[in-house]
């Protein structure tokens, strides 16, 4: 059952969701879309978890404060905007639609996601972007506007990450370690340089082609377009590509092969 410090009017529900046990946020949310709702603006959100997890519908989330773990998990289709933080597993196996988050993000961020778009204006946690991949037309993209923790797009198998590094000092490199460890498909998109021992085995670092050139400003602009950013004094710095040595990374271990 709604609420009464929820009122839904010409679509929109706004929920007040101070002191509300995440299945009963969760369950306002589907009640909302079963009556009509197509967009949703959730205050004081103080850590409910899998917000908007499993919803297929094109409804609208905004969310003020800072939701819990899992937000979007599973999602194939609705758009979620966090006005705050948000904490690990966001886009666990997302599907499709899109996050915008306009603060830090904590670890597992995008893990396995298949699709949509999931844009970070701060820092992002540990193991961000692991066993991202492509799934026929699908191809997920993270942006993330600051830097990342270790284990940095672990075991990406397909998609395009750009990391832009913009709350580094001025000079000073990604310190991730272990960028890439893993990866067997997809790119990555680093602005400025790159320590190469901070790479995994088996990732490569190259010069951006001129259809890399084309993705990477168009990630740029919609994330400039999202936080109210410079697009093209952010694209004035270099870009590298790092992207898999091989597409079977293990396989000489598995096989026992030299």
């Amino acid at each position: 059952m709604l609420r009464e410090d929820s009122a839904l009017s010409d679509r929109v529900l706004s929920i007040d969701t101070s002191g509300v046990y995440y299945r009963d946020l969760n369950k306002m949310l589907r009640e909302g879309v079963a009556k009509g709702a197509r967009e949703f603006v959730l205050r004081g959100v103080t850590g409910q978890r899998y917000i908007g997890t499993g919803l297929v519908e094109r409804v609208s989330i905004k969310i003020f404060g800072t939701p819990g773990n899992d937000l979007g998990a599973f999602m194939d289709g609705p758009s979620i905007e966090v006005f705050g933080n948000a904490q690990d597993g966001l886009g666990n196996t997302m599907n499709s639609g899109k996050i915008v988050v306009h603060g830090n993000a904590g670890d597992l961020l995008g893990m396995a996601m298949r699709g949509g778009k999931i844009f970070v204006k701060g820092d992002a946690g540990c193991r961000s972007a692991i066993h991202m991949k492509e799934y026929r037309d699908m191809r997920p993209t993270v942006v993330i506007g600051g830097t990342a923790r270790d284990f940095f797009a672990e075991y990406m198998a397909g998609g395009e990450v750009v990391l832009l590094g913009l709350t580094l000092p001025p000079g000073v490199r990604h310190s991730c370690a272990f960028m890439g460890t893993g990866m067997h498909g997809g790119r990555i998109y680093i602005r400025g340089a790159i320590d190469p021992s901070k790479l995994g085995k088996g990732v490569i670092i190259q010069e951006l082609s001129e259809p890399d050139w084309e993705t990477v400003k168009a990630r740029v602009a919609e994330f400039a377009a999202y936080f109210d950013m410079d697009a093209g004094a952010i694209l004035s710095a270099p870009f590298v590509k790092l992207c898999p040595a091989s597409t079977r990374p293990y396989g000489v271990l598995y096989a026992g092969r030299n």
